[in-house]
């Protein structure tokens, strides 16, 4: 990678998130510390406000901005195929919204790039997974609200039962979507198949941001089973 593509990516990176470490940085550029200790330093001499310092990790100060930013091929071939996959195996909401996405990328982008866009030969078939669409919006929505859910489900042998859970996340494995969730019922974390969800209930009632019962909790809960 160039060097100018170098600093150029760096400034991406930190004008996305809160806090970025060197050490991440690093990782994700393939390149020593130093080499991003050294980059941070030419950036901050080119005027690029950067805050922060080694150890601790660096942000952009908010009113930085940069013009409408340029795509490379292979950026906007992962654009298309991503919405395209969104829009098989995800909802009406996030098809249509991943399409808009798209039509805002295809209207800044300079000519060259609009024509490769439409030109994308990646694609998804929506027979590849369960339709969940309808439960995948309501989802979504309770995970945003950290509202307690009732689902009306069905185990692998078919069984029926009724669960409110703490929706946390939603995972696509590719064949079906699961929600994370910490069960009330079972008083622990479960994974939910929306395939087998028949129903899923708003109940108003919000659950807490509850130390050992967040999203990362279970995600460590679940490696921990895998080790075992």
């Amino acid at each position: 990678m160039r060097r100018a593509d170098r600093l150029f990516q760096i400034v991406q990176y930190l004008r996305g998130r809160r806090l970025t470490t060197a050490a991440q940085l690093a990782d994700w550029l393939e390149v020593s510390q130093r080499t991003v200790y050294r980059d941070i330093q030419d950036l901050e001499r080119t005027g690029v406000p950067i805050e922060g310092e080694a150890g601790v990790g660096y942000r952009l100060r908010p009113e930085f901005d940069l013009p409408p930013l340029m795509f490379s091929y292979a950026e906007v071939e992962a654009l298309v195929a991503g919405a395209r996959m969104i829009g098989s195996w995800g909802s009406p909401q996030l098809k249509q919204a991943a399409e808009l996405a798209l039509a805002k990328i295809a209207a800044a982008l300079p000519e060259p790039r609009r024509i490769e866009m439409e030109r994308t030969r990646l694609y998804a078939l929506s027979g590849a997974a369960p339709a969940v669409g309808d439960v995948l919006d309501t989802l979504r929505h309770v995970i945003d609200g950290r509202v307690v859910t009732l689902l009306d489900y069905k185990d692998a042998a078919g069984q029926p039962s009724t669960r409110h859970v703490w929706p946390l996340g939603l995972y696509f494995w590719g064949s079906t979507w699961t929600l994370a969730a910490w069960c009330e019922l079972r008083k622990d974390f479960r994974n939910f198949r929306l395939d087998r969800i028949a129903g899923a209930y708003s109940t108003e009632r919000l659950f807490p941001d509850e130390a050992g019962r967040r999203l990362e909790d279970f995600v460590r809960a679940m490696r921990s089973e895998q080790r075992e």
